[in-house]
């Protein structure tokens, strides 16, 4: 019986926070040399991941190393405002949750604060029960550790567990380590899937 269901958050309950595709309208915006952008988002953004380096640190390795004629708080909002629900997602999980009596927990590669903006904006801790993000536990997907953490955290054996997530690598991940894995591709698909293992 599945008594926990660990979900990522971008791609998955929410869009992508911080992906290519809104690096590249931040460029195109904020007039910004998008090929520059992304190589030193790419050299630097592990460390923000893994909550070693705050957001504004972020921002004056990619954005703020130069004068810009927008301020910082334009260029954070702008980032903040890529974030938006799956409605059909979230409502899918809560009934789930309702029904099955189930532990909910998140699993995400995120930095502090877009995590903790996502949660309050979105109201999620009103669905779930723990978020081990990778700027919390200062560890990333694929990492096994991270996985483990959150199964500690849930107090769940990896059998008792059922994981979904966008990303197919992570996927075969949890699936390696004993979880019952899910790749996301569409609501219904996700649906049909959890109803096989019981959580219908």
């Amino acid at each position: 019986m599945i008594k926990t269901l660990f979900l990522d958050v971008g791609g998955v309950l929410l869009t992508n926070g911080w992906g290519r595709a809104s690096r590249k309208l931040a460029a195109e915006k904020f007039g910004l040399d998008f090929a520059e952008l992304d190589e030193r988002h790419h050299l630097t953004f592990d460390s923000y991941e893994v909550g070693k380096l705050p957001l504004d640190g972020y921002l004056d390795r990619v954005i703020f190393h130069a004068p810009r004629d927008f301020t910082r708080d334009a260029f954070k909002a702008f980032m903040f405002s890529r974030s938006q629900p799956h409605p059909e997602m979230l409502a899918l999980v809560g009934e789930l949750k309702a029904r099955h009596g189930l532990r909910v927990a998140t699993i995400s590669n995120e930095g502090r604060e877009l995590t903790e903006h996502r949660i309050h904006a979105f109201q999620l801790d009103r669905l779930v029960d723990c978020f081990v993000s990778s700027s919390f536990a200062h560890l990333r997907k694929p990492d096994a550790d991270l996985f483990h953490l959150a199964m500690d955290v849930a107090m769940c054996a990896p059998e008792d567990g059922a994981y979904v997530d966008d990303r197919e690598l992570f996927v075969e991940v949890a699936a390696g380590l004993g979880l019952n894995a899910i790749h996301h591709v569409s609501v219904e698909e996700t649906r049909r899937a959890l109803a096989r293992l019981g959580l219908d």
